[in-house]
């Protein structure tokens, strides 16, 4: 046991203020210790103190200093032990990967020949946490690397974030009831205080959230980020409760409660500029997401500009081409960018997959959007939830409707509407409502696509998404109806269309093959023209849509 000196109580103090989350009164200590002696556990404490502080100078300096006397002294651990952090604060803090690497490099080296130690384990689980984007099945081996290490070593921190780090992995791979089973009991261990160290223990807490987020397990998101948030409020961790801000926003946006979400994510970009600001992308790409449904779209491009290299920035920016109407632009942006996302890191697949097969429909290429449709139902089988078996539904239904296999289509958007809507999805289940009111006009359905249409239109005024509003008053006014649902003139612009070919002589058959439809479709058509126009025969119907100069 170490003698007892005045320095070493300044060590334990500042380890014990460390450890209650009382940064300032753990700087203070290790500077203490500092002015007795220059101690490597001294440099390491005070650059924790700093790290928490988010001052990233200082953090950076008592790291080094650390590394430096440990390699001295021939601590080889505790050598390896600064390099990880100190890649990792290059890393997090200024986004230097190639920095970050040579120093993760450094770690790596010096550690060969040691004795198993957790060294090995936290170098382990830094190298997953750089491949759990793009190559999640090495990633979860790594993580594996790192729980089994943590097991046998009795080092309860790096556990179970090597089983955090496995859970994430098995999530981005599709593996989902495994992988959150995982991610909840790494989560419960780090906000009951089991983690020696607190770093890990907020890691642990954004992977669960960003976990639930990226398969759209938006119920169980919300849990965590109370969780979340009351542990970084009573541990003062300014950071974690910034991103964890950013999260919970996603959670608020889906359910349609944009006005909080919007103070959220606001306050969480003022947050994580202060103090990381290379998280602050976490913020910047859900605004933009919020701004895109709101309509607001130029705003949503320069925030999506801004973040440009996130992940969510691109599937944005696939989501505003195809709002935009430019369907190709968006399959050339959403292909490019699927060919860096490899098929087994499904979860990071879906949103692209979705967006891909509808701007193949809208383009005319339902042939094409198929495999995109097969890969995201197969995705969503496995993983299960309802907003996501509902958007594979969605992206199924629209481009049935492309390949004029109407009934197909009303079947797989109904069902999109049922699962949207008992997730909560205020804003996808107007969507997909607009799009069944497509398919119903499509086959004379018009009095039921007019109240799809309507209640699609009510829906997005409350939300005040303004895009989807505007696509709704038109859909409606081709319709020949006003916003509640109502007939706006005696024929609508479908009925005029058939009615005109009518006049030419042509036959229902004949009809169907030029605009593209069924010969029922056109038959349903005429029978609501006779309703409309109080008529019984073609030849009437013509003559009264004449007389009311339609024709």
């Amino acid at each position: 046991m170490p003698t007892a000196t005045p320095a070493r109580d300044h060590l334990h103090a500042g380890r014990e203020a460390l450890a209650s989350g009382a940064w300032e009164q753990a700087r203070a200590s290790f500077d203490a210790a500092l002015a007795l002696d220059e101690s490597a556990e001294a440099w390491e404490g005070r650059s924790w103190a700093a790290w928490w502080l988010d001052d990233v100078a200082r953090c950076l300096e008592g790291r080094e200093r650390a590394y430096r006397i440990y390699r001295v002294d021939g601590d080889g651990r505790g050598a390896a032990r600064m390099a990880l952090w100190v890649g990792d604060d290059h890393l997090e803090f200024r986004g230097e990967a190639a920095v970050a690497n040579g120093w993760f490099q450094r770690a790596e080296r010096i550690l060969e020949g040691l004795e198993p130690c957790p060294e090995h384990g936290w170098l382990a689980a830094f190298r997953a946490h750089l491949l759990l984007g793009h190559d999640p099945v090495q990633a979860e081996r790594l993580g594996t690397r790192a729980r089994e290490l943590g097991a046998g070593l009795r080092v309860v921190d790096l556990e179970m974030f090597g089983l955090a780090t496995e859970g994430l992995a098995l999530v981005n791979q599709g593996e989902v009831d495994e992988g959150m089973r995982r991610l909840d009991e790494a989560a419960a261990a780090a906000l009951a205080g089991e983690y020696e160290q607190l770093a890990p223990a907020g890691w642990t807490c954004c992977y669960v959230i960003y976990a639930c987020e990226r398969v759209r397990d938006y119920d169980r998101a919300a849990q965590w980020c109370r969780k979340v948030d009351e542990f970084s409020g009573r541990m003062r961790i300014r950071f974690v409760n910034g991103t964890c801000r950013a999260h919970h926003a996603a959670v608020l946006v889906w359910h349609g409660d944009w006005s909080p979400a919007e103070r959220e994510l606001v306050q969480a970009m003022t947050d994580l500029t202060a103090v990381r600001p290379f998280w602050r992308s976490e913020a910047v790409v859900r605004l933009a997401e919020l701004r895109r449904r709101q309509g607001r779209v130029a705003e949503a491009w320069d925030l999506f500009a801004e973040a440009e290299r996130h992940a969510l920035a691109e599937i944005g920016v696939g989501a505003l081409r195809l709002d935009a109407g430019d369907a190709a632009g968006a399959r050339d942006h959403l292909d490019r960018v699927l060919r860096h996302v490899p098929v087994h890191s499904a979860t990071n697949r879906t949103a692209l997959l979705e967006l891909m097969a509808r701007a193949l429909a809208a383009l005319g290429e339902p042939e094409a959007a198929r495999p995109y449709v097969d890969e995201l139902e197969a995705i969503a089988a496995a993983v299960g939830t309802p907003p996501l078996r509902a958007s594979a539904s969605l992206a199924a239904g629209v481009v049935a409707s492309a390949s004029s296999e109407h009934e197909s289509a009303r079947r797989r958007l109904e069902d999109a509407i049922e699962l949207f809507a008992r997730g909560g999805a205020p804003f996808e289940t107007a969507h997909a409502r607009l799009e069944l009111a497509v398919v119903l006009a499509a086959v004379g359905r018009e009095a039921d696509a007019a109240r799809e249409a309507a209640a699609a239109l009510r829906r997005s005024d409350e939300l005040g998404a303004a895009g989807q509003s505007e696509r709704a008053r038109a859909l409606l006014g081709r319709l020949g109806r006003t916003p509640d649902g109502r007939h706006d003139g005696p024929l609508t612009a479908r009925q005029v269309e058939v009615l005109r070919l009518v006049a030419d002589g042509l036959s229902d058959r004949q009809i169907a093959d030029r605009l593209g439809l069924s010969e029922h479709t056109v038959h349903r058509h005429m029978q609501n023209t006779y309703a409309r126009l109080r008529c019984r025969s073609r030849a009437a119907a013509v003559a009264g849509a004449t007389r009311l100069r339609l024709l």
